[in-house]
């Protein structure tokens, strides 16, 4: 089974600032950070230097025998862009890696068509869900998509809960119906109070992968039904639910690492899906690589076979 992580993350360090407060590795323990004026555990306790680096990464893909992985960015990480670079042209055939514009202050299109045209990135990140200020369809923002679309770019989209921004990510659609769209979080799936299937907000998010050139990854999947844990079963209804709305084809694994896996291990992130009953081998199949193969264009995957456990 070809399995690819649609939804990752990575930095050289965690620096940065969210409404006014900081985000910041711990000088006194490297696998922490300063969160919104809480310490929480940012890393997996064994990476302690603050460094989450392709390598690491690389050796978490190749123990859980994951093919490659696509590389988002978010504001809470700060911007990326020269690393994830780097990280490109060190492994072109292991990630994909999109890029961030500044989109909190007017003039970023210049910035994105550099990152684009220039640097050679394949596409933009947006983490819509922390934009509400800025509406997607703002002239600079659709100048930017526009410039994706004629260069056959991507974006890869984070939308905030429920139908807030679905109607503009609507006339995004039907404005560049050739630019190629992963609408991240399968939704914010994770609704306590209600199921996310119950919620028509919800399904109309998922819906939208109806479009022929729109996809939904499952990022975070395991951080939204934490509270449930390993090995999620309401997470394994949420991905039904939303292949019933917009077909199975349309699905794509995320696995939001690392801050998952401060909970789990890198490969039950995705193993609840080969091991539930809920849905055919054809269907994981899917779900855990052959779309986001298809989506992604990857090619020359390295073959990664099981090697076993000192404890077996």
């Amino acid at each position: 089974m070809t399995i690819i992580d649609a939804h990752s993350h990575l930095w050289l360090q965690q620096d940065t600032t969210w409404n006014g407060k900081t985000i910041r590795t711990c000088n006194s323990n490297g696998s922490r950070s300063m969160f919104l004026g809480e310490e929480r555990q940012m890393l997996p306790p064994f990476m302690i230097d603050g460094r989450n680096t392709a390598e690491v990464f690389l050796s978490n893909m190749d123990y859980a025998q994951v093919a490659a992985a696509v590389v988002v960015q978010e504001f809470i990480d700060g911007i990326q862009n020269d690393y994830l670079r780097q990280v490109q042209q060190n492994y072109p055939d292991r990630f994909f890696c999109y890029a961030m514009a500044d989109y909190l202050h007017d003039g970023f299109f210049e910035q994105a068509r550099q990152l684009l045209l220039d640097d050679g990135f394949q596409g933009m990140a947006i983490p819509g869900h922390r934009l509400l200020q800025r509406r997607l369809t703002d002239p600079e923002m659709m100048r930017m998509f526009h410039i994706m679309e004629d260069n056959g770019k991507y974006l890869s989209i984070t939308l905030a809960d429920g139908n807030e921004q679905v109607a503009q990510m609507r006339e995004v659609i039907a404005e560049c119906p050739s630019l190629r769209i992963a609408i991240g979080h399968l939704g914010m799936a994770d609704q306590p109070s209600t199921p996310p299937w119950q919620n028509e907000s919800w399904r109309q998010q998922i819906a939208l992968a109806r479009n022929a050139n729109v996809m939904i990854e499952s990022g975070g999947i395991t951080w939204l039904y934490n509270s449930e844990f390993y090995p999620f079963p309401s997470a394994v209804r949420a991905i039904r639910e939303a292949a019933d709305i917009a077909g199975m084809d349309k699905l794509m694994w995320g696995s939001d690492y690392p801050r998952t896996i401060t909970a789990i291990t890198y490969r039950m992130s995705y193993d609840f899906i080969t091991k539930t009953s809920e849905l055919t081998d054809e269907q994981k199949r899917a779900f855990l690589g052959n779309n986001a193969v298809r989506f992604y264009g990857f090619k020359n995957l390295p073959e990664l076979p099981y090697v076993k456990n000192m404890s077996e």
